[in-house]
């Protein structure tokens, strides 16, 4: 039997949010079975409507309403309906934070260091949420990003959602395409990607970066005074981001689903503490950027690196000593750049508070694992994130209760009821075929721009499985309930 690279510690194990959460939810549904792994995500997926409030109840989510139904189900998997009653507003969620302690610390566009206090940065969105409301935007109305990883992406995007708008920020090499489709109210855009995107259509510009343009400047909108900040509440399907695709789609994400889910990943596989500090070096229109941005809901800090950020580089891991980074959040790509450079960070650097280490994407080589372990730090939890729910979740995550194997993802996440498909529908264990969701999930995309009757988002994710959610995705079930990916084409 082969054996594990990292397990998780006793003191470790009882740290966690997870096993909290299992003590949490033997006590309020009366099943004392709900210890380990295995049976949390048994319980998930076999009892949904009573799973899913006990996640939004233990996280702490704001809302108003009742509820009286978690789902409504219905014939087609992405006609589901999550919590009726309830009616919420993401960035109320995710600001409820108002103290002086760090919510985000970087270096903006010259080079200069900054610290953002929690309760400075709802004094910044509630400023430029001012700024939006006078421009008349308000629910059902969008605005667009066009910016780099700094503070400004994120008090935009809050700013946006706060007033009930829906938010995008597409990738430049789509930019053109998404903002005709989407036809934004106002664009916030950093200088650099202005000049590469070109003419953007009849909105209004505010401007990040040199002066000297025709448009607002960022800097006028923080200097204004402003009402204290109130947001708009809608219900649980409001649509809260609209994602470009390497296809050219652009998906719709709801707010309730985007928030529960992310908390679920954040909260409980990710063991996200408010003590934590947080390395974000996502750019603002991948969908991870939203996942990771997800994190001021606990309260850890985010230190946020630009798009030079890289982990084959020295500077990296001074920024990680310099802001004693507990939790390292990358893409697999990075693990495997380092696993080729010759850096030993562990040589070379203190990484005191590391402690975790979230990659996200196709899984890394078996040696990119062994280098982490190897030449980075033996005493950290390695959880990958893969398996597409559209874009801002994931099928397989980790766990703070369970072990690092070198070839597998920890688990299937939980709520996810996801299987292995044989082409003849039938579920499988230990053999390769097709991954698919049974059953619907909160942070299923609401569907396409401009699929009006749903028939491209169908055709798209449940064509190959009716009845199930399947991004075409080959992987296999392990023995020990992980999963191994196939190699993409």
């Amino acid at each position: 039997m082969k054996k594990p690279i990292w397990e998780p510690s006793p003191e470790r194990i009882e740290r966690a949010n997870l096993n909290r959460f299992a003590r949490f939810a033997r006590e309020q549904s009366g099943n004392e079975d709900l210890r380990g792994y295995a049976a949390l995500y048994e319980f998930s997926i076999r009892h949904p409507e009573r799973f899913w409030p006990l996640v939004w109840e233990f996280c702490g989510i704001r809302a108003s309403g009742t509820f009286h139904e978690t789902l409504v189900a219905a014939e087609h998997p992405a006609d589901t309906r999550w919590f009726p009653g309830i009616r919420l507003n993401v960035a109320q969620n995710l600001l409820r934070f108002r103290d002086e302690r760090c919510a985000l610390t970087g270096r903006d566009p010259a080079g200069a260091a900054y610290e953002i206090s929690h309760a400075q940065l709802q004094q910044q969105v509630a400023r430029v949420a001012a700024a939006l409301r006078e421009r008349g935007i308000g629910p059902g109305d969008c605005v667009a990003g066009l910016l780099r990883n700094g503070s400004e992406a994120v008090v935009a995007m809050l700013a946006s959602i706060a007033v009930g708008a829906l938010w995008t920020a597409p990738p430049p090499a789509q930019a053109a395409n998404v903002l005709n489709r989407l036809q934004p109210r106002l664009v916030f855009a950093d200088t650099q990607y202005l000049a590469a995107t070109g003419a953007v259509p009849e909105a209004a510009v505010v401007v990040i970066g040199a002066r000297g343009t025709p448009h607002v400047h960022w800097n006028d909108l923080l200097a204004a005074d402003a009402p204290p900040l109130s947001f708009e509440l809608a219900g649980f399907e409001q649509p809260l981001y609209a994602l470009a695709r390497e296809d050219g789609e652009v998906s719709l994400h709801s707010a309730g689903g985007t928030l529960i889910q992310h908390l679920k990943d954040l909260v409980l596989q990710a063991d996200l503490k408010r003590e934590d500090r947080v390395l974000h070096a996502a750019a603002p229109h991948t969908p991870y950027w939203h996942w990771l941005t997800s994190a001021l809901a606990v309260g850890a800090p985010l230190v946020l690196a630009d798009e030079e950020f890289s982990l084959a580089e020295p500077a990296a891991w001074d920024l990680v000593d310099a802001h004693a980074v507990s939790v390292l959040a990358t893409d697999t790509a990075q693990l495997a750049a380092f696993a080729a450079s010759p850096l030993q960070p562990r040589e070379t650097h203190k990484l005191l508070a590391l402690k975790t280490v979230l990659a996200i994407g196709a899984a890394p080589s078996p040696d990119a694992i062994e280098a982490v372990y190897a030449r980075i730090k033996d005493r950290l939890m390695l959880s990958l994130c893969a398996g597409d729910a559209g874009g801002l979740s994931f099928v397989a995550l980790g766990s703070p209760l369970l072990p690092v194997y070198t070839d597998e993802l920890q688990c299937r996440g939980l709520g996810m009821r996801a299987e292995i498909l044989a082409d003849d529908g039938r579920a499988m264990n230990e053999q390769c075929g097709v991954l698919a969701c049974l059953a619907p999930f909160p942070a299923l995309p609401l569907g396409f721009v401009g699929d009006a009757d749903g028939s491209r988002f169908r055709a798209r994710y449940f064509a190959a499985a009716a009845a199930a959610w399947c991004a075409g995705e080959q992987a296999m079930l392990t023995a020990h309930e992980g999963l191994q990916f196939a190699p993409t084409a």
